[in-house]
């Protein structure tokens, strides 16, 4: 079972980093400027922010939840770090600790009201959304706080190696992510609730507690995002992060993380945040608008959508 398990992963892991060497292959071919070390460590660099919500939504995918508040938290995690930093002059490590907690509090709440009171996540973390924008905007005044060489640090391509702390560390995240979801006993209950959430009742084992810890393991993730898009921009914005959620969402399923639950892998989403990267500054490079941009994206989403399920369909037909 096990090495049927390793092989089906391994043909999907060699599938996704195939489908992204087509996509380079093809901006190569259309653009002298796509395949040259400085736009592919250009690429490498933007996609830290996405990464960690990516780790957390397929933790949330796993046990059956969905996640539409991670791009409000990154937004509200920032505000929280910025006016701390700027107007408090709070050191850069007590203020990102501050800003991990508030957003993982949140990821807490959703979890508590859909596990403990059986509503739909997706409705749950709707409401958050909104909460979040606005305590953002509010406490930020709506305007965007410039905190500069203190976090740019972390966005900055490190000497030598042209990666950023940030690349380096959402790596780790990646790592940690696989090594939970795959070989600790958390891991395996996760995926075990998405799979058969009244079986694993059943066997004696409190779905509650593992359910709601991978909501607020999200929002700690949506907190180290919010860090790390600050470093990015140098600024703490308030509308920072609208339309991420969908983005990481989109990553996850690319990735083969399942809609249904549980079945995922977190490698296979951070393979789905690269495909997306590179599929978007590749048109970019092409010269594609903006407009169509979307329309392509958007399109590729659909047939991931549609593979999960024709996928999910497939193995219940054996």
């Amino acid at each position: 079972m096990n090495q049927h398990r390793l092989t089906a992963n391994l043909v999907q892991h060699v599938g996704l980093i195939s489908v992204l060497l087509v996509l380079i292959g093809i901006f190569s071919a259309c653009s002298d400027n796509f395949f040259q070390t400085s736009t592919l460590f250009s690429i490498a660099n933007q996609v830290p922010a996405l990464t960690f919500l990516a780790v957390g939504m397929t933790l949330v995918l796993i046990v059956g939840g969905i996640d539409l508040s991670v791009g409000s938290l990154l937004a509200l995690s920032a505000a929280v770090l910025g006016v701390l930093m700027a107007k408090y002059n709070w050191h850069l490590g007590t203020a990102l600790l501050a800003a991990m907690f508030v957003s993982g509090c949140c990821g807490w709440v959703n979890g508590f009201i859909s596990i403990r009171f059986g509503i739909p996540s997706f409705i749950v973390t709707l409401g958050m959304l909104q909460i979040a924008r606005g305590s953002t905007k509010g406490i930020t005044e709506s305007q965007s706080i410039f905190i500069g060489s203190r976090v740019e640090w972390f966005a900055q391509p490190l000497e030598g190696i042209s990666l950023s702390p940030a690349f380096v560390v959402a790596v780790l995240a990646v790592i940690a992510g696989q090594f939970i979801l795959s070989r600790t006993v958390f891991g395996r209950y996760c995926i075990a609730i998405g799979t058969n959430e009244e079986a694993v009742r059943m066997s004696g084992i409190r779905v509650a507690p593992y359910a709601i810890a991978v909501f607020a393991m999200n929002g700690v993730l949506c907190g180290l995002a919010g860090f790390t898009q600050t470093s990015l921009m140098s600024t703490a914005d308030p509308n920072g992060g609208v339309g991420m959620e969908l983005d990481a969402i989109a990553a996850c399923v690319i990735g083969g993380t399942s809609l249904m639950g549980g079945r995922g892998s977190v490698v296979s989403s951070f393979l789905g945040v690269l495909i997306i990267q590179v599929l978007q500054s590749g048109l970019a490079q092409v010269g594609v608008s903006d407009a169509n941009k979307q329309i392509i994206t958007g399109t590729v989403i659909v047939i991931a959508v549609l593979l999960d399920a024709l996928r999910t369909r497939w193995g219940k037909s054996k």
